[in-house]
């Protein structure tokens, strides 16, 4: 059988081309699984750990639940995805919690289908995550309430860190510049 990525093995691959290929060998769904460990890579501090939680906008959002909602576009024009959409709306309906309001009703559905959706990506993402560490590419833990932990639950939340080739994708990416503030009257220790 024919595989593609062998031209990656050759001396001189880049470190994601020899990581796309592991991927390819190790994972059920390497795309996505790529598309996880960039997502991970994204929010990592520099020793590749990323979660328990992530900042989004002035709050702070479960890693896992960040994962999911950033990879929920990927199905949006998905028939099943749509086929879900029409179900909640239906299942809402039948139920009477449908207002009438037509603005009102479809935030309704959305959230009922965002919560669906998080739900089934959160299976989607343990699958993927737990191929990767299989493959030595993430260590995954537990930190919160009481006691770090290689088991959830007890309000504990997921940490991920990156390792092996999945490094590659920390380093890779450009260090993000912050603003130096300047000075303002009343300040006490001035740069």
């Amino acid at each position: 059988m024919f595989h593609a990525s062998v031209p990656s093995r050759v001396a001189g691959g880049s470190d994601i081309s020899l990581l796309l290929d592991q991927l390819s060998h190790c994972c059920s769904r390497p795309r996505y699984a790529f598309m996880l460990l960039t997502l991970i890579a994204d929010v990592a501090r520099p020793d590749g750990s990323a979660g328990p939680v992530v900042r989004v906008g002035d709050g702070l959002v479960p890693l896992r639940d960040w994962l999911c909602d950033a990879l929920t576009p990927m199905g949006q024009r998905d028939p099943r995805r749509m086929a879900l959409v029409e179900r909640v709306r239906e299942e809402l309906r039948r139920d009477a919690r449908l207002s009438g309001d037509a603005a009102a009703d479809e935030a309704a559905v959305e959230d009922e289908v965002r919560a669906r959706v998080r739900a089934s990506g959160k299976t989607n993402l343990s699958r993927a995550a737990s191929e990767l560490v299989k493959a030595g590419l993430l260590k995954r833990h537990y930190q919160g309430y009481r006691v770090d932990h290689l088991n959830r639950g007890a309000q504990r939340q997921a940490v991920y860190t990156l390792t092996g080739r999945a490094r590659a994708l920390v380093s890779a990416r450009p260090a993000p510049s912050r603003p130096v503030a300047r000075p303002r009257q009343g300040d006490l220790f001035a740069s």
